[in-house]
């Protein structure tokens, strides 16, 4: 008890009780809290705030930004890690097929996208796969991207008048945060007073182009409507307005891993050099082996050759250099390559190409929790955010331009499939998926990056050209079962198909 508790004690012993009471308590309600909360030794220099994604963000997303695409241009492990994520995500390109539920519609639409999307790229460089791999490029690379529609005459030849233009997100006027009588404006992004996205303020030109037309394109931003406006990143937290580069998390673990790197080579240069010193006892020097002068110090140095013996004089000796060797640069690397293949949520054997440690099941199990993760990322951000609104101002413009009778936005994305370890077994798992019905022929299909239907009139098409030519193919599960056996014929094939069976 302090001196208040003694005192209080002496005029009412009942309170100076409850007070001991409480904060007999108090202590150990403190004691059972979360340790991530507590204040001690080991959080003292944990410093945090509690400020909203989008404070965090305006003082530090041109400074990470900067550097992940210096560490893209320099760092091995960097590039290595944004080529594995955005062909894990893109691969060939996500392909949308029209899902209107009239198969004649569905055909003329894509037909019309297939022909616009060789034209979509306003560069005249990319398809539109293309464009997705750059949009994803830049999203991992930078933390955003932006995609502008670009209305087109009908005079310009494309059959559905309008373009994408990917940009940087360096077009996007990070410092324009203000408030407004209509809204506030966040970092270049302008909303109305309900949260609408309404505008986004750009620059004409980028602000670190090497040559400028028009010097106040590149300083002075004005607002584009949002409708003409797509923002690709991810969205980590809620209410975060712009997006952060992926390599955030391990930007200095890479940069620090390169400094390593470098310390290390010039140990290794220092260790392979064989150096020679002779020490006089009188002071005077003596060629041991062939001498020149330092152009700096004005001293002789000394050259050693094959079989050379050189004779001292008396109380000379000859010392030579032994660097220290260093031990566990090899652990010490994986350990490090290893943390930030956890910060970019890749398996450590994509990033590095090291498979000395895996085996079959190791590998693959790994592998699935990366999927998901991609998985995610496509159908929660890449879809909605990019995919989806291209989809339907396609529509929309086709519409209008007559290309189309009606405005169905009715669509089926196909993702490419991910590449399978050990093709044999997988395989042999869809077939029992698919004879069990815990999977449809079209989910099998489209799991493999195919358009169900186009496949389907494929299979069609060419089932009738192998039997009109009378060609039996041993794969053909109408003709033959597993083993090579002709199967019984049914009601259901052709009379050509039942005398080859009874044969």
């Amino acid at each position: 008890m302090n001196f208040i508790d003694r005192a209080i004690g002496w005029v009412s012993p009942a309170a100076a009780l409850r007070r001991v009471q409480y904060r007999r308590a108090l202590h150990v309600a403190e004691k059972f809290s979360y340790d991530g909360a507590m204040r001690g030794r080991r959080t003292g220099g944990w410093i945090t705030s509690n400020s909203d994604a989008n404070r965090e963000t305006f003082g530090s997303m041109v400074w990470l930004r900067d550097r992940a695409r210096d560490l893209a241009r320099n760092n091995p492990y960097a590039t290595k890690a944004l080529s594995e994520l955005v062909g894990a995500q893109i691969g060939t390109g996500i392909i949308p097929r029209a899902n209107t539920g009239d198969d004649k519609l569905n055909v003329l639409i894509d037909q019309k996208f297939e022909r616009w999307a060789t034209d979509c790229d306003a560069d005249g460089q990319f398809d539109f796969f293309g464009i997705q791999w750059q949009v994803a490029r830049a999203v991992a690379e930078s933390g955003e991207c932006i995609v502008r529609f670009r209305q087109r005459r009908p005079g310009d030849g494309i059959d559905v008048p309008f373009q994408l233009q990917v940009l940087e997100p360096d077009y996007l006027d990070h410092n324009k945060t203000l408030s407004l009588d209509t809204g506030t404006i966040i970092e270049g992004v302008q909303f109305d007073k309900i949260g609408r996205r309404v505008a986004y303020w750009m620059f004409g030109n980028h602000p670190g182009c090497l040559t400028l037309t028009n010097w106040q394109a590149g300083f002075i931003s004005k607002p584009i409507p949002a409708e003409s406006v797509l923002h690709v990143y991810k969205k980590d937290r809620p209410g975060q307005v712009r997006g952060v580069t992926w390599l955030a998390p391990v930007i200095l673990k890479l940069r620090d891993l390169d400094e390593y790197e470098d310390a290390e080579l010039v140990r290794k240069k220092i260790e392979a050099c064989f150096a020679a010193f002779v020490i006089s006892p009188d002071g005077s020097m003596m060629n041991l082996t062939e001498t020149s002068t330092d152009p700096i110090t004005n001293l002789p140095t000394e050259f050693l050759e094959p079989g050379v013996i050189k004779r001292l004089r008396p109380g000379e000796d000859v010392k030579f250099g032994a660097p220290a060797n260093s031990a566990g640069y090899r652990d010490y690397r994986a350990t490090q390559l290893g943390s930030v293949a956890a910060g970019l949520t890749l398996p450590y054997e994509l990033l590095t190409g090291d498979m000395s440690a895996v085996n079959y099941s190791s590998f693959r199990g790994g592998m699935l929790g990366f999927r998901n993760t991609i998985e995610a990322y496509r159908w929660l951000c890449l879809v909605p955010q990019l995919l989806l609104p291209v989809w339907k101002r396609f529509i929309d413009i086709a519409f209008i331009a007559g290309e189309i009778p009606e405005q169905n936005y009715g669509v089926r994305f196909t993702p490419p499939k991910f590449e399978s370890v050990d093709p044999l077994k997988d395989a042999m798992a869809e077939k029992v998926s698919l004879r069990t019905g815990a999977l449809t022929w079209p989910e099998m299909v489209a799991s493999h990056g195919q358009d169900p239907d186009g496949q389907l009139r494929e299979l069609i098409a060419w089932n009738k050209k192998f039997d009109d030519g009378g060609v039996i193919l041993d794969g053909d599960p109408r003709r033959t079962s597993d083993r090579g056996q002709i199967n019984v014929p049914n009601k259901t094939q052709s009379p050509e198909l039942e005398k080859d069976g009874d044969k």
